[in-house]
C-alpha cells in the first residue's frame, strides 16, 4: 500500500506542479510514468499474496473478517485493500513445567492442583494441538490470533484442576495416571473443539507429590521388597526341609528292604559278583573262596 499512496503523491505533484513551476514541468511526463509505475506495483503486490506451506490466511476489509474464503499455501489473488491474517495450521506444542526456561514462560510454570485428599500435587504437562484451516476466520473473529495465551493456557490449566480432585494423590502418581491422562484429554478436546482447535495429544511429562507422601510410598516399597525377600527365603528353607525328609525315607524304606527282603540265594549272587570284580582287578593277587555265603579272602603281593 505504500507504493500506492507514493505513487498518488508524485502524480499529483507532477500535475500541479507542471502549471507552477517550469523545471516540473519539462520533467512531468516522467514523473506521471513513475506514479503510474509505482502505483501498478503497489496494486500488485497487494493484489498477490504468497502463503507459506504448513499455512493459511484469512482477510478482512476494514476490520471486516472474510469467513467464506481462506487463503491456502501458495500465491492469491486478492483485493489490495484487505488485511490478511497468517495462520499457522501445523502441529504447534504448549509446555507448562517446573524446570526454568523448559516450558513456553520462563520460571517454574508448572500445575499445582489439589487431589481427593486435600494435598498439592504438582504436574508438568504438554499439549499437542493444530488449528482448523475451516475455522480461521471463526478465530479471527472471536479470539484473534492469540489464541496460544487466550484458549490453551487457560483452558489446560483449568480443566487440569478442576478433574484432579476425583483422584488422591498416589493414585494420580501410580495406578490411576493413564485415567487421569485420558480423562483430562477427553475434557480439553472438547472445548479446543468449541472454538476451532483440535488437540492431537496430551502428555503428563512429571507428577512431584509433597515430601511426605514420597517418604511414605518409599518406606512402603521397601517394607514390600523385605516381605518378599523373606518370604522367599522360607520357600527355599522349606525346600530344603523337604529335601531331607524325602532323602530320609529313602534311607529308612532302603534299610527295611535290606532287613527283610535278602535271602541267602541272593546274598552268595551279590557274593559272586563282587568276587567277579575283585579277580578282573589289576591289584589283586590271591583270591581264597570259601565260608558262609560264598565270602572270600582276597592277599596281596605284600
Amino acid at each position: 500500500m505504500f507504493l500506492i499512496f507514493l505513487g498518488i503523491i508524485v502524480f499529483v505533484v507532477s500535475v500541479i506542479g507542471a502549471k507552477s513551476n517550469a523545471a516540473i514541468s519539462r520533467i512531468a511526463t516522467i514523473l506521471k510514468i513513475v506514479a503510474v509505475a509505482l502505483v501498478g506495483i503497489g496494486f500488485f503486490q497487494a493484489a498477490v499474496k504468497q502463503i507459506g506451506a504448513g499455512q493459511v490466511g484469512v482477510t478482512s476489509l476494514f476490520g471486516k473478517v472474510d469467513t467464506t474464503h481462506v487463503l491456502e499455501s501458495g500465491l492469491n489473488i486478492v483485493n489490495p485493500l484487505v488485511e490478511v491474517k497468517i495462520f499457522d495450521i501445523k502441529t504447534q506444542n504448549y509446555t507448562m513445567s517446573g524446570v526454568n526456561d523448559e516450558g513456553d514462560k520462563s520460571g517454574d510454570d508448572a500445575i499445582r492442583v489439589l487431589s481427593a485428599d486435600g494435598l498439592e500435587v504438582i504436574i508438568d504437562l504438554t499439549v499437542l494441538y493444530r488449528v482448523v484451516p475451516s475455522q480461521t476466520p471463526r478465530i479471527l473473529n472471536e479470539i484473534g490470533t492469540e489464541y496460544k495465551n487466550n484458549i490453551v493456557r487457560p483452558i489446560t490449566r483449568t480443566k487440569i484442576r478442576d478433574n484432579a480432585v476425583y483422584y488422591n494423590a498416589v493414585d494420580l502418581y501410580s495406578v490411576k495416571r493413564d485415567e487421569f491422562q485420558g480423562r483430562i484429554f477427553n475434557d480439553i478436546k472438547k472445548n479446543f473443539e468449541e472454538r476451532g482447535l483440535f488437540l492431537e495429544q496430551l502428555l503428563v511429562r512429571n507428577i512431584t507429590l509433597p515430601k511426605s507422601v514420597k517418604e511414605s510410598i518409599e518406606s512402603k516399597i521397601n517394607a514390600e521388597q523385605d516381605a518378599q525377600k523373606m518370604q522367599f527365603v522360607l520357600q527355599k528353607e522349606k525346600q530344603e526341609a523337604d529335601r531331607k525328609r524325602v532323602e530320609a525315607q529313602g534311607i529308612a524304606d532302603y534299610q527295611k528292604i535290606l532287613s527283610t527282603g535278602l535271602s541267602d540265594k541272593q546274598l552268595q549272587y551279590e557274593a559272586i559278583k563282587a568276587n567277579k570284580e575283585i579277580a578282573l582287578s589289576p591289584n589283586t593277587k590271591v583270591i581264597i573262596i570259601g565260608g558262609k555265603g560264598g565270602t572270600s579272602l582276597m592277599l596281596g603281593d605284600k
